[in-house]
């Protein structure tokens, strides 16, 4: 079985994004933090619209190796990437029907509204937390209401100079 991971950036107060849904203040391509390791691993991407619509707003297209599945309810304004699917059924029985399908790593890569389903029904096997030493005070939480308490595995940690710290942890199966 495919394995999903929850790899996402977070400011040391817990926000994945600004207010107004910007990344601006997460660290320049100076440093890779791992990141091209743990994207050679993966085939499949999982995005809520208003992740998808932000990449967009980045510039071209970052993931046009991967499988997209991107989640919402209304359709595509534009022409997507030849590798976006939109999906309109709801995400926690897609992604236990592609978790049994052939591949590699599944990328939950957000947003919190899309994972908060996902973590609730035990489909996320692991948390990559990359914590950027940043207080925002204010934005688009990592963290949406969760039914129970969950305890995680530590798999590893990693910092780098800057004082970002990668916390890798396992989730726990669910019945």
């Amino acid at each position: 079985m495919r394995k999903v991971v929850l790899y996402i950036a977070t400011s040391l107060d817990g926000y994945i994004a600004s207010p107004d849904g910007s990344v601006e203040w997460l660290p320049t391509a100076d440093q890779d933090y791992g990141y091209a390791d743990f994207l050679a691993s993966a085939d499949a991407t999982l995005l809520g619209r208003g992740t998808y619509e932000q990449i967009l707003d980045s510039g071209a297209w970052p993931y046009g190796k991967l499988t997209n599945y991107v989640f919402s309810r209304r359709p595509p304004v534009a022409e997507a990437h030849a590798s976006v699917q939109f999906v309109s059924d709801e995400p926690v029985e897609f992604v236990r029907e592609l978790r049994q399908q052939p591949g590699r790593t599944i990328w939950l890569i957000g947003g919190s509204t899309l994972a908060s389903p996902l973590l609730t029904a035990g489909l996320v096997d692991e948390l990559m937390l990359l914590v950027v030493p940043r207080v925002l005070g204010s934005g688009i939480p990592l963290w949406r209401h969760q039914a129970q308490p969950q305890t995680l595995q530590m798999l590893r940690t990693q910092t780098w100079p800057d004082g970002t710290v990668l916390l890798h942890y396992k989730l726990p199966k669910k019945d």
